[in-house]
């Protein structure tokens, strides 16, 4: 129950009013202005994070960069969650207890309940183990500063053959179950072979690998759980190596932009990749032929070369 605006538990917790408001707003929280809204709960969060600047070698800029990240995500984790529990409850269809139908918001609320503690055991483990993972990355040729981190990888760029058309021929619920199966299959393919799944951009997905072949690997495995299912589109993929910087999650820089380029320039089911990841490849293991060189946006004349598996 709300139970303070935001001067007063700025005045409770012992912070200024404007690093409450900037707080909540990284979050993903509206404003409150200066009505009721914050509740014990808000309390209890904002205190853990002010201790924890006090008490650490965390500063009070990292911290709202550390809170943006978890409110970005978890936010689209929840209408991802909600969005399945709606299906199930609809599944479902009646209380189960007292046997009579509720709404899609009554029943997805009830299963939440029934299976929110073991969701939280899952979030803060899935965070530890990526925490731990990213922690592990710093040590393979990453320079890092204040507030980015550069490495070099293997861009991928996935993305589904005429998805706009089909888009227009089915229905709200098709269309939605074939995002969620594109981005389902896509997350196992890439997390197979040690990559990371960076973001999905409606029918296309972005991720990246240490190494080239992995990367590769992670491109026929797309190929081959997407492309070779005739209930689905065909994929197309670019990969493209080169350094890249990390910021909140996502990534910048030419080998990203690359990889989006030759996408569109792939064939059905193909892959094309750029010099750099031709050369990081074991050429017992691949074979390769280059396309006719054409201008590419932002990058010039470019040779794409197309790579499959000897």
């Amino acid at each position: 129950m709300p139970t303070y605006t935001a001067l007063e538990l700025a005045d409770v917790v012992g912070v200024s009013e404007g690093n409450v408001r900037r707080f909540f707003r990284a979050l993903g929280f509206p404003d409150s202005g200066d009505e009721v809204r914050y509740t014990h709960d808000d309390r209890v969060v904002l205190e853990s994070i002010v201790k924890a600047v006090r008490g650490s070698d965390l500063d009070l800029a990292t911290a709202v960069r550390l809170v943006r990240a978890v409110g970005q995500n978890v936010a689209r984790m929840s209408d991802w969650q909600v969005a399945a529990l709606a299906s199930r409850a609809e599944e479902v269809g009646t209380d189960q207890t007292a046997g009579f139908p509720v709404s899609r918001r009554e029943g997805a609320q009830r299963i939440a309940d029934e299976v929110c503690e073991a969701l939280q055991q899952v979030l803060v483990h899935s965070w530890q183990r990526h925490l731990d993972a990213a922690l592990t990355r710093l040590d393979v040729g990453t320079d890092v500063d204040d507030e980015e981190q550069s490495t070099s990888v293997t861009v991928g760029f996935a993305d589904l053959v005429n998805f706009s058309a089909l888009s227009n021929e089915l229905d709200s619920d098709r269309l939605g179950e074939l995002v969620e199966i594109f981005e389902a299959r896509c997350g196992d393919a890439v997390a197979a072979h040690e990559g990371r799944m960076i973001k999905t951009i409606g029918d296309s997905v972005l991720f990246v690998a240490d190494e080239a072949q992995r990367a590769m690997d992670i491109a026929a495995g797309l190929i081959e759980v997407i492309g070779d299912d005739p209930k689905l589109p065909d994929v197309r993929i670019g990969l493209a190596t080169g350094l890249v910087v990390t910021r909140l999650g996502d990534i910048f820089g030419p080998p990203v932009n690359l990889a989006a380029r030759l996408t569109a320039l792939a064939r059905r089911n193909r892959v094309l990749v750029d010099d750099a990841t031709v050369a990081a490849l074991p050429p017992r293991e691949y074979e390769h032929r280059r396309l006719t060189a054409r201008p590419l946006r932002g990058f010039g004349l470019v040779e794409p070369v197309a790579v499959w598996r000897r």
